[in-house]
């Protein structure tokens, strides 16, 4: 199993950022695939997650209107996008799939924002 995320970004505070997260060696449409996030010394904050078969996503209330998840089953690729920047959103960006008992993550992708 193999989650590999787009490249870092730098934004400007009111702007918005999409990433991508490319799955291979599992069957992409029959697993969630999850969004989380760690700021400079926190602790790792969960945005949501996507059942690829379906659509279906599940948002947490604090991120309802500003996060966006989607995925594209055809090319076994996961998307979130955040909206309405600020600098607290500056965080190292996850995305992570639980097949057969094991928690896979991706590589991480830096999303710095400042004016």
């Amino acid at each position: 199993v193999q989650l590999v995320q787009s490249g870092a970004e730098v934004r400007k505070p009111g702007t918005s950022v999409k990433l991508s997260c490319k799955a291979s060696g599992y069957p992409f449409p029959r697993h969630y695939v999850h969004w989380a996030r760690q700021g400079p010394g926190q602790g790792l904050k969960w945005l949501g997650r996507i059942d690829p078969e379906d659509g279906g996503t599940q948002i947490p209330q604090q991120f309802q209107g500003r996060v966006e998840i989607s995925a594209d089953a055809s090319t076994a690729t996961a998307y979130v996008e955040v909206r309405s920047l600020s600098s607290e959103d500056t965080a190292v960006y996850y995305c992570n799939v639980l097949y057969r008992r094991t928690n896979y993550w991706g590589q991480g992708t830096q999303v710095t924002v400042s004016s």
